[in-house]
């Protein structure tokens, strides 16, 4: 999938969830939740590398709490992306993918 439709895709899905919450997603929701998510992506990886408690979840379910976590980061900097126009194609080929091309 392109990374411009998984971001609409992600939008609609938001957008849902918002109206079903009752959430107005200002752009100060937008970077808030990106830190919770982020803290939950950091408590999953503590528990799933054996750092903090394990919350009585199996192995199995911390890992896939892990991946989940990630996910969740990743969706939310594809919706504040969106929100700020900012097409991160061309900015990661601009900040990352330059140093291949030295």
């Amino acid at each position: 999938m392109d990374i411009r439709r998984l971001q609409d895709e992600i939008e609609a899905v938001s957008a849902l969830y918002a109206e079903r919450f009752g959430i107005e997603r200002t752009d100060d929701w937008l970077m808030l939740k990106l830190g919770e998510e982020v803290g939950e992506l950091t408590q999953a990886y503590l528990s799933q590398s054996g750092r903090s408690r394990d919350r009585g979840r199996a192995e199995v379910e911390r890992e896939q709490d892990f991946r989940s976590e990630l996910a969740d980061v990743l969706a939310q900097v594809l919706l504040i992306a969106q929100r700020f126009d900012v097409d991160l194609v061309d900015e990661v080929d601009r900040k990352w993918l330059a140093w291949r091309r030295d």
